[in-house]
């Protein structure tokens, strides 16, 4: 089976991978096959994961939620990505700290994902 490039998540451990290139082999974990995650676009229920993108003059933050997004050590994104111009930046976010970064970014064609690690994959 031929994986595509995309985000694979193991369902028994939590384990987060991204594949970088297509391969002949499955991505495995705790034995398993992972599953590719599908980002989520719209928000459902209390807590609100849509990427919302603040564009600056010379960069662009990116804010988790229309309300902030809990950051608790059980509940929080774990990243924020861009993707620009076969370009990626990532920013990895801990508990306690704010639902939001700014990178040095002024292109307006930008693909902007997040990870919450309670509910997954989402993009704007």
């Amino acid at each position: 089976m031929i994986k595509k490039l995309g985000i694979y998540a193991c369902q028994p451990c939590g384990v987060v991978a991204e594949a970088l290139t297509n391969s002949n082999e499955q991505l495995v974990c705790c034995d398993q096959p992972m599953a590719e995650l599908t980002a989520k676009t719209s928000d459902e229920g209390k807590e609100k994961h849509v990427p919302i993108v603040e564009r600056r003059q010379d960069s662009i933050k990116i804010k988790v939620g229309s309300n902030p997004h809990p950051m608790e050590e059980k509940h929080y994104i774990q990243w924020i990505d861009v993707i620009v111009d076969n370009k990626a930046y990532r920013q990895f976010l801990k508990p306690g700290q704010a639902p939001e970064v700014i990178f040095p970014i002024t292109d307006k064609n930008i693909i902007v994902r997040e990870y919450c690690n309670v509910h997954g994959l989402w993009k704007n």
